[in-house]
């Protein structure tokens, strides 16, 4: 069995524990609120989130679910970027682990081919001069077949594109996003803005989008607004969508 192991996750500076069985990672992370990075990782988690509340469901031994916390100095109208910045980062790691098709849906959703491959949900506390974050990820790796009829829709699996432990995606994931970290921190979200435009699984197309009150728009993705906002072209004009869901896309 591809176990976790600690011992096999080299990042230097962090503190690395390996579980096997929690509630979430995120949730246990929060509660700490250490000052230097830390990693958390489960072999399954019972009671894992996803965005608004919805349940992530990770098979024991099957996929990847942990959690980096660690302390981010931005100004804190700036941090709803951080889940941009985690999906290139992730991004970024998994093609270089041979998931070439690798993209993003934004605004959290890692995706291959339209199949939902993971997932991010970043959590943050006010802490100071920035704030403690807490980034969630979850990658589906080994294909469990009965996944797709419980979630119901397609997934897509590290192991269809490469093979790999999962130690050594959550050492190639964490570290990628460690140094997009450094770079948020450094130059803000304009430091992933083009590779995150670049990676967007539906630049161009035409979306219906969701909003956190119910409403529907529907117009053209145009990359990116300040702090992370979705620009869809409208026919009334730009609009910026901060909260919401895409429902559908298609060619334009």
């Amino acid at each position: 069995m591809d176990r976790l192991d600690a011992a096999q996750i080299s990042l230097p500076g962090v503190e690395i524990q390996v579980v096997e069985r929690c509630p979430s990672t995120n949730t246990a992370l929060l509660k700490r609120n250490s000052d230097g990075p830390t990693l958390l990782a489960a072999e399954e988690q019972t009671a894992g989130r996803g965005r608004r509340g919805r349940r992530w469901h990770s098979p024991a031994g099957a996929g990847v679910t942990f959690s980096l916390a660690a302390r981010v100095r931005r100004p804190l109208r700036e941090m709803p970027a951080l889940s941009l910045v985690a999906g290139v980062a992730a991004s970024r790691a998994l093609r270089s682990l041979g998931v070439a098709g690798a993209a993003l849906k934004w605004p959290n959703d890692l995706v291959v081919d339209g199949a939902k491959l993971g997932g991010i949900l970043v959590e943050t506390r006010a802490n100071g001069a920035g704030c403690h974050a807490v980034i969630g990820i979850g990658i589906n790796c080994h294909r469990v077949p009965q996944l797709e009829a419980k979630v119901g829709r397609e997934l897509a699996f590290v192991d269809d594109h490469a093979r790999v432990s999962r130690n050594g995606v959550i050492q190639e994931v964490a570290g990628a996003l460690l140094h997009g970290l450094r770079e948020f921190e450094s130059r803000g979200l304009d430091a992933v803005r083009a590779d995150w435009e670049a990676m967007h699984a539906h630049a161009g197309q035409r979306l219906r989008v969701r909003l956190a009150d119910g409403r529907v728009i529907t117009g053209i993705a145009s990359g990116l607004g300040e702090n992370g906002a979705l620009q869809i072209k409208t026919r009334q004009g730009l609009r910026a969508v901060t909260s919401g869901r895409v429902v559908s896309a298609r060619a334009a």
